[in-house]
Parts: C-alpha cells; structure tokens; sequence
C-alpha cells in the first residue's frame, strides 16, 4: 500500500500540466488574486516537435496583458500567409493580414520558449506556484467531489488538496481518465511523422504546407532548419518501418520542394516522430470539483496548427468565468458547466472544419496513395481570392476568440448568462 504525506495549502486551484493552457490559466488566475499550483510531470519544457504556432489571437491576449512588445523580442518566424501545392499548383490557403489584431501573422516559437515566458510572467504573482517533475497519479474524493490530487515527487508521495482541479495535460490526460469523463472520438485516417532538416540559402520560401500528388508534407521555417511533417495513411508506420529509412526519405524527396540529398539527414528512425493523430471531445468536460480544458477537453487534428489556440482561448474563458468565484471561496458547479457551454460552440465548430478539410478516403485507398486528390474544401479555397480571408479568421482567431477581462464579471447559475459588475479595487492588484 502507498503512503501519501498531507500537503495542505490554502490554495485555491491546482492546474495539472503546465502547456500553454495551463500555464497562461495560472497566471490569470494569479493575476486575480486567485491562489493556484500548477504542476508539470517534466523537469522542464525541452520537448521538441511540440505545437509552436502562436496565433493572432493568442498574441492579442498577450497584448492585452501588456506584454506583446517582450515575446516578439524573443526569437520567432512570422507567416502572414499559409500556402499549399494544390492540383500542381501553390495556392495560398489561409491570409491573416486584414484580422482585426495586432498582430497580423502566426509566430512560429519553440513552446519551451513560450513556456518559459509565461512562467516566468506568472511567477511575477506571489499566489502563482510552479510545482515541476510532479506527476499525478490520482484524484481525490470527498463522495462525489473532487477535493485534490495525489502525487509523486521524486522518491516523496503527496497530498495536494484544493477547491478545483483543472485538468490542462493533454490528449492523454490523466486528469480526465482519473474522472471517468466520457470521451466521443471521431478518428482520423492519418498519422503525422515529424523530423527536421537544415535550412539553407536558395530554399524556397514555404511558410507551411506543401500538399503533394502523394502525401502531404508540411514545412515550417525554423530559422536555421526545416521542421518537416509527413502525412501518411493511419496504421501504415510500421509497414513504413519495414521498408527501411531510405524508402522513407526517397517519399518525402519525392514531394518535397527541397533537393533530394537534403534528407540524408535522417540518419536513424530516433530522428522521426510518430504523431498519432486524432479528434476527439469530451461529452461533459467537469464533475464536481474536477474541469478538463485544451486538449485534456478536446484533442485536435494538427491541420492549421489550432490546438494550442484553442486550448490558451479556452484558459481565458476559464479565468474569465471562475477567477472571482475561486477567489472568494464560493465556486459552484454551474459555473463549471458554463465554461463548457462557453467553449463547446468554437470546439465543435473547429473539428467540423477540421474534418471537412482532411480527404475522406475510399476502402483500399490508404494503400493507393497515387489516386489521392486534395478534399474538395481545400481545392475551393485554391481558387478563390475571399475563401483564404475567411479561413485566416477562422485560424488566426477562431469561431468564439476570447478577451482577458479588464473588470470582473459575475456568473449566476441562470440562463441569462454572466452580470457585469464594477471592478473591485483589488480585483486586479499585482500582488
């Protein structure tokens, strides 16, 4: 039997995972004097092949927190445009440059960086904490309630206990596994495997996406490398595998806009990374006590890079609707249900699009790659000059994009939705 030592603390909500959802939640919550741990299972952020887009939107609430002008001082691509090769032909599928943001583009960052940005912001807050190489192993109930979480520490088990718990870790979260919440998953005929390559003078200029007569590939500029994706049939990697490196690298040289001995440079298959793709969402994000959000709520498919959007706008909502009720000590589970009925709108909506945009393949076609033709949303938006406008909205800022509040909003359990309130004289004090 394992012993937990008891940890109590006044804190008023534990984040597990400390992404970009967890993480920005942290330090909103902080910010409004709300007492939060978040906890992360690695000792640090050093992950490659990790979602590294920064939406306009994302970069619109770090404007609104004032500190836009210091991440884009760190180390960054812009693209202003997404492009593919459609039919043989490139084609820009998604403009952001007429949104309604500060930032007219997606930046491409490491997350680590990211990641240590905000924490470094957050820990700004002395009622932010900070807690890595902590994993979960469990929740714990009080009846029906959730009251804490058990965790490992080193060689130490312990106790954390708090008024909410706010799953933030991912498509695998243990969080929502621990909860028992129910998942409706809607399967996706890929896989991704990621890699990367150098960059040199002369490469054509591909901010992302190049879709070929075979398989997709995606090529993000990193700077001095090319972080590459290649899309093939789900299920197919093994056989892959089978077939040895080279073959590998020839399919990828094959729709590739690079020269072909670029890729010798994938020397081992430790050098590739198998993303397993999926879409997928919880039926009910929460129980009492418990609340899952990002991909923990809702896993995404990597077509236009909308997972970490999606799951920072979903951390603002949360902050939005639970900071004052946590603060003062008074949460109640409709308000948990209001962050899902917030979110559930841009979610479904997104992974409608999502869907819509990935082929729908024929049985036997998997193996057949040669007869693959683009889906047909995305041979529209090629010929169109309005489509790509619209799908930079729909990328760049979402069905339902959210705002770091300046004043506090008071949620009643009612269908009426929130009641604006005058703003506290300390309701946003730093601290």
């Amino acid at each position: 039997m394992r012993y937990y030592s008891h940890v109590k603390r006044s804190q008023s909500c534990i984040v597990v995972g400390a992404g970009p959802a967890g993480l920005m939640l942290g330090l909103l919550l902080a910010r409004s004097g709300v007492d939060v741990t978040v906890i992360e299972k690695h000792q640090d952020f050093l992950r490659d092949f990790r979602g590294d887009t920064i939406h306009p939107s994302t970069l619109e609430a770090i404007h609104e927190l004032g500190f836009l002008d210091e991440l884009l001082a760190l180390p960054h691509q812009k693209a202003y445009q997404l492009h593919a090769e459609i039919a043989g032909r490139s084609a820009t599928i998604a403009d952001f440059s007429r949104l309604p943001t500060r930032a007219k583009f997606i930046a491409f960052m490491p997350q680590w960086d990211f990641l240590n940005f905000l924490a470094e912001k957050a820990g700004e807050y002395p009622r932010f904490r900070l807690q890595m190489s902590t994993e979960v192993t469990s929740l714990r109930w009080d009846n029906e309630r959730v009251v804490g979480v058990n965790v490992r520490q080193g060689d130490r088990d312990l106790v954390l206990e708090a008024d909410l718990v706010i799953g933030a870790d991912g498509r695998n979260s243990i969080v929502r596994k621990a909860a028992g919440l129910d998942v409706q998953s809607f399967g996706t005929a890929t896989d991704l495997l990621w890699m990367k390559v150098s960059k040199e003078a002369g490469d054509p200029q591909q901010a992302m996406g190049h879709a070929g007569p075979r398989q997709g590939l995606v090529l993000i500029d990193r700077g001095d490398y090319w972080q590459c994706g290649y899309v093939l049939a789900k299920g197919t990697v093994d056989t892959l595998k089978a077939e040895g490196l080279s073959a590998l690298r020839a399919r990828i040289a094959e729709v590739a806009p690079l020269p072909n001995d670029r890729f010798e440079e994938i020397r081992s298959w430790d050098d590739v990374h198998l993303l397993s793709v999926r879409i997928d969402r919880l039926k009910t994000w929460w129980k009492p006590g418990v609340l899952c959000i990002g991909d923990a709520a809702h896993a995404m498919s990597p077509i236009g890079g909308v997972g970490v959007n999606l799951a920072i706008q979903d951390a603002i909502a949360t902050a939005n609707t639970l900071a004052e009720a946590l603060r003062e000590g008074r949460l109640q589970t409709c308000l948990l249900d209001a962050v899902q009925r917030r979110r559930s709108f841009p979610t479904k909506a997104t992974q409608k699009l999502q869907l819509m945009m990935r082929s729908r393949k024929r049985a036997g076609e998997a193996r057949n790659t040669r007869s693959r033709k683009p889906p047909l949303f995305m041979r529209l938006i090629a010929r169109s000059s309005l489509l790509p406008r619209l799908t930079g909205r729909l990328i760049g800022i979402g069905f339902r994009p959210e705002h770091v509040r300046t004043q506090l909003v008071d949620w009643t359990c009612s269908l009426k939705g929130p009641h604006r309130q005058k703003p506290h004289d300390d309701a946003l004090e730093d601290h």
